[in-house]
């Protein structure tokens, strides 16, 4: 595998800095409907995180934060998400992510479309922040055959 850093200085550093990177990653993912920003962008910070304790750490510690087994199934996960909120406003009579027609009767119109918009999100952020991360390591894999 891969050689890690051998400087205790980078590995506490990026322990350091790894979450700060990804709180601000899920603000940018749950205000991108309100401010600039979104799942792509939030997404893209997440990844960053995790890549960046990958780049400094061992297999053993870096597989404590996100397993490589996580990759794929979450970046699926993500696209359902994003493709389930488009169906379920097809499916009772709108068009393809039309947020008005969710089944969210309890809100109001306009919370109800915040509310789409963030299932969107959401999704969008977790299948970049994983494949992301998927593309690192099957690089990393090919480096090593």
């Amino acid at each position: 595998m891969k050689q890690s850093s051998d400087s205790p200085i980078i590995l506490l550093l990026s322990r350091v800095i790894s979450p700060y990177i990804m709180l601000f990653g899920l603000y940018v993912i749950f205000h991108g409907h309100y401010s600039p920003g979104g799942g792509f962008q939030g997404g893209a910070m997440l990844a960053a995180s995790i890549l960046l304790i990958r780049i400094s750490a061992e297999e053993k510690v870096y597989e404590l934060q996100f397993k490589k087994s996580f990759d794929i199934p979450l970046g699926a996960l993500g696209v359902l998400i994003f493709l389930g909120v488009g169906l379920i406003a097809m499916l009772l009579g709108g068009n393809f992510l039309d947020y008005h027609f969710l089944p969210m009767d309890w809100m109001p119109k306009a919370d109800v479309r915040a509310m789409g918009i963030l299932l969107i999100e959401v999704g969008v952020g977790l299948a970049v922040m994983t494949i992301l991360v998927a593309i690192y390591d099957n690089l990393l894999e090919d480096e090593d055959a």
